[in-house]
């Protein structure tokens, strides 16, 4: 049974900190957050890339660490999370139609929405949606969005369960190879998933540039 102290760290879990999630869920809490990140509006600040790339770090780490995870179980709940979410968020877009991403008043989930749309009208189904698993907020977006765009079921289906596992799996793999490879990896936590947090904004801040010179190139022309 959980004790007072354990709770109350569960309690005071920092949900933007990879760390802090890890140390208070485990493995169950990556299932849950990429489910939720994946698969609710909700959940598109989750910090999804730096959560799958920090878990497979820890695996790596020494017994007497103070978050010790295993590699067999991490990786099937990084699937399940992974797969499920977006398969509820292509359920709940199927349902819903676009009134799930018209009620919200985030100009981040409204930005991800149209760049959602335009990866699925650029690049066709199958590439779409195996690439938005690598764009933060768009693969929380996009699954929705391709539900409401009427995508065959079939076809999201196979296609986002092998992005997923590429993503998924990839990075908390590659988490763990690095930290098998460099000794007393977890001294260097910090600036490894500080790293990870900057490289995942990347998509983001060149989506907003591109944007802003469009908008700007508009203005111009008119």
């Amino acid at each position: 049974m959980p004790t007072p102290v354990h709770l109350s760290s569960q309690l005071a879990v920092n949900v933007l900190d990879a760390h802090s999630l890890l140390a208070a869920f485990g493995v169950l809490g990556v299932a849950v957050v990429l489910f939720a990140e994946t698969g609710l509006l909700v959940g598109f600040f989750l910090p999804g890339d730096s959560l799958l790339f920090t878990a497979g770090l820890l695996c790596a780490g020494p017994a007497d660490s103070a978050v010790k995870l295993s590699l067999g179980p991490l990786l099937v709940a990084a699937a399940v999370g992974a797969l499920a979410g977006a398969q509820c968020g292509y359920l709940l877009g199927r349902r819903a139609g676009g009134a799930l991403l018209a009620r919200s008043s985030s100009p981040r989930l409204q930005q991800g929405a149209r760049r959602a749309e335009e990866l699925l009208e650029k690049y066709g189904y199958a590439k779409a949606i195996v690439l938005a698993r690598f764009v933060p907020v768009v693969r929380t977006v996009l699954n929705p969005m391709a539900g409401a765009l009427g995508v065959p079921a079939r076809t999201f289906t196979l296609w986002q369960v092998a992005g997923g596992l590429l993503w998924s799996l990839g990075l908390t793999l590659g988490g763990y190879a690095l930290g098998s490879s460099v000794p007393n990896v977890d001294r260097y936590l910090l600036p490894i998933v500080a790293v990870i947090a900057v490289v995942s904004l990347i998509p983001v801040a060149a989506e907003v540039h591109r944007s802003r010179r469009a908008a700007k190139a508009k203005e111009a022309r008119g």
